[in-house]
């Protein structure tokens, strides 16, 4: 796994793996224009998958965590989402925010440990409108502790 350099890394690269994981998806553009913000970092396994992670002050946030379908159930999500959250906290974050989808079991089973914050209604307006929970995460995790 590596830490995405966009001078240096295929954007493009990001956006096939979105466009295989999420319907509507994010573009080249949507995911430069991202990348371009402040605080804004990518955990990126070529082929398989990649999380992109914003740290302000001292909260992080989950922009979108996304893994090909044919990699899916492998343990690639929990690599990117430990990734993730060392990240984070190396870079200052104490919480770790994220929404997700509230009928979305297979993420849900991934943020297992994060606490239920909110709910976002219609969150997902792309897809049929889903609600989404807010959910969060002290930093740094346990010793030992697996993410969540």
């Amino acid at each position: 796994m590596n830490l995405f350099d966009p001078a240096r890394d295929d954007v493009g690269a990001l956006a096939a793996l979105h466009k295989d994981s999420f319907s509507p998806c994010w573009d080249g553009p949507a995911i430069s224009s991202l990348l371009a913000g402040p605080g804004v970092f990518v955990h990126h396994l070529p082929g398989i998958g990649f999380v992109m992670t914003r740290v302000a002050a001292d909260e992080a946030e989950i922009l979108t965590i996304a893994v090909t379908p044919a990699a899916r159930a492998q343990g690639h999500g929990r690599a990117l989402l430990a990734a993730a959250s060392q990240e984070a906290h190396a870079r200052g974050g104490a919480r770790l925010f994220l929404e997700v989808a509230t009928a979305n079991q297979a993420a849900l089973a991934l943020y297992r440990g994060f606490e239920r914050a909110g709910m976002r209604k219609a969150y997902y307006a792309g897809d049929n409108g889903h609600d989404a929970w807010l959910m969060q995460v002290q930093l740094p995790l346990p010793p030992g502790r697996n993410i969540p």
